[in-house]
Order: C-alpha cells, then sequence, then structure tokens
C-alpha cells in the first residue's frame, strides 16, 4: 500500500529545500574572491595590502597600441551592442560638443554601474577612443582581476573617493595634457535612492589645472535599468543629455566651479523632464530643481522624484508636413 501521505510530505519538504536552495544568480550575487577582496578570519593577521592595487595601480599599459586595439573591438562589438540592448538611449544635445577642441572633461551624475559604459558608448568620434574613465579605487582596483578589467575596457585610472590624491590626480592631469579626454562622475559614489549627491571638486580642480573646459553631462533612467545593490539588470529606456562647455573664470576655487557644474548637470536634468525652453527659463531665474532634492523622509524623497519623470512620448497620428 502506498503511503500518499508520506509521499506528500516528502515533495513538500524537497519544494521547501529547492526554494532554500541559491540559485545560480544568487551565487553571483554572493560571490566574494576573486570578483571581491578575499576575507580573512579573525584568527589570522591581515596580510599587508598589495601595493600595486587601489590607487597605486599603474594602468600605463592600457594606453598601449595592443590594449587599444583590444579596447576598440571590445567598445564596437561588444560593450555598445549590449548597453544598446539593455538602455535604449536617446541622446540629446551632441550638436552643443560641434565647436569642442582638444581634450575636454565630461562630468556626469551618476545612479548605476552601466553609467561609465552608456557615456563612453554615447560618445561621438573623436572622443570615444580617446577617453579615460575615473573610477573609484576601493571598488574597482581593489582585486587584480578587477583591476585589470576596468584599465582594458573602461580606459580606467584608479581614483580616491574621498579626496584628490597627488598620484591620482597627477596621473589624471598628465593624460589630460597629452590630448585624452576625461569621463568622471563628482559625486563620488553611486545614488542610493535616484537622488544625487553634491558634487565634489575633483573634476573641476582638474580642469582649472589643465585649462580645459568640462561638459555637464545628465544620465536619466540608468537607476530603473541596474540601480544600486541590483545585480541582475532590467532593460530600459535611458537619456543622455549633453550641456554647453564650461570653462573656469579667472581666479575660480575648485569648489565654486564644482558648484556650477552641478547646477549645469541639474539644468539638463530638468530639461529631460519637461523641455528646453522651460529648463532655461527656470535656469535663468534661478529655480532649477536641484540634483540632491528635498531634505525630507525618504516617502516624500521617493514620490517627488516619480512626480519628476517624464512621460513617454506618444506616436503621433498625423505625418509631419
Amino acid at each position: 500500500m502506498v503511503d500518499h501521505k508520506g509521499l506528500e510530505k516528502a515533495a513538500l519538504n524537497a519544494q521547501r529545500a529547492w526554494a532554500k536552495a541559491l540559485k545560480p544568480k544568487d551565487l553571483a550575487a554572493k560571490a566574494q574572491f576573486p570578483l571581491r577582496a578575499p576575507t580573512t578570519p579573525m584568527s589570522v593577521e591581515p596580510k599587508a595590502q598589495d601595493k600595486k592595487l587601489l590607487g597605486h595601480y599603474d594602468s600605463d599599459w592600457a594606453r598601449k597600441m595592443p590594449a587599444r586595439y583590444a579596447r576598440f573591438f571590445a567598445t564596437e562589438g561588444l560593450m555598445r551592442p549590449i548597453i544598446a540592448g539593455l538602455a535604449q538611449a536617446e541622446r540629446n544635445g551632441l550638436d552643443r560638443l560641434a565647436d569642442l577642441e582638444g581634450p575636454v572633461i565630461f562630468a556626469a551624475n551618476h545612479h548605476s554601474h552601466i553609467d561609465a559604459g552608456l557615456l563612453i558608448t554615447s560618445l561621438p568620434e573623436p572622443y570615444r577612443h580617446q577617453v579615460f574613465a575615473a573610477a573609484a579605487a576601493d571598488y574597482f582596483f581593489d582585486t587584480r582581476v578587477k583591476a585589470t578589467a576596468s584599465a582594458l575596457v573602461l580606459n580606467a585610472i584608479p581614483i580616491e573617493r574621498s579626496k584628490v590624491g597627488r598620484r591620482s590626480a597627477d596621473q589624471a592631469a598628465q593624460l589630460i595634457d597629452d590630448g585624452w579626454s576625461m569621463v568622471i562622475f563628482p559625486e563620488g559614489g553611486r545614488s542610493p535612492d535616484g537622488w544625487g549627491h553634491p558634487f565634489r571638486g575633483g573634476a573641476a580642480y582638474l580642469a582649472i589645472r589643465c585649462g580645459v573646459p568640462v561638459v555637464p553631462v545628465h544620465l536619466a533612467g540608468t537607476g530603473r535599468v541596474m540601480a544600486k545593490g541590483k545585480s541582475k539588470p532590467t532593460p530600459g529606456r535611458t537619456v543622455v543629455t549633453f550641456g554647453s562647455p564650461l570653462v573656469a573664470n579667472d581666479g575660480e576655487r575648485s569648489q565654486a566651479f564644482a558648484d556650477r557644474i552641478e547646477h549645469g548637470v541639474a539644468a539638463l536634468a530638468d530639461e529631460a523632464t519637461s523641455d528646453w525652453f522651460s529648463a532655461r527659463r527656470r535656469a535663468a531665474a534661478g529655480e532649477t530643481p536641484s540634483l540632491t532634492g528635498p531634505q525630507s523622509g525618504a516617502w516624500r524623497r521617493n514620490w517627488a522624484l516619480s512626480a519628476n519623470r517624464k512621460k513617454p512620448k506618444t506616436s503621433k497620428s498625423w505625418p509631419e508636413l
């Protein structure tokens, strides 16, 4: 005689065990070494930090011709198609870059790990293949695997989040003087809730030091594609808006220029969620909405963020005349 209750109980236990088992995506999310720095037991004395990682990583090899050829094919053959499928980008303001000559600094807001790839693949020639990215040393250069991948694919150099280190600043300035443009996220980290952080002075300092303009860039929608803390991207619509180049005034301090850059990105955010004329009118009146959002509770910040999102365009039912 078959014990149906026993079979049902065994099936239920198996189902519960399967529900608790880690799926491949969970294993990837929990992966540590080599994707993250290895942990050390408390009973073991920590090993001295590798002097060739973090802010000391030497990425000069990534500007040699073999690496540049590899990055060209990786950008055009892999990164651009992947980013196009995930981000579905609309690009505005490219005409504002038409009169630029020489290297520039592209300073953008930061919501997602796809921001750097989206911005680099959105750049017109010749900037797309003559640009390097400033990447957080404690995240992208904490293991040799990540450091090598970041340098090869993004042409990244390590930058300290909390300060402008002398070594990283000298390296960035030398690359700019050699004709390379720079992609940097002055907030210093990704937004946790869709609102931005105040801009730090690194991009402004380098622009003043090297005598190059800063192009403010606003990225919209990347937080919904792959927000901070998400391990799996969700394809969606994004908007990349380039602003007019900004130049530091005579005697202007780095933080004052950084505030102007932040205001320029905020005006582009307003333009992306409304229209050019309304955004310019608010900018002239000093009424541009802040990138950092209202200083209030989380629910109110979320509500204000959703209210600012631009409704998708509907197709016209009549032909253009």
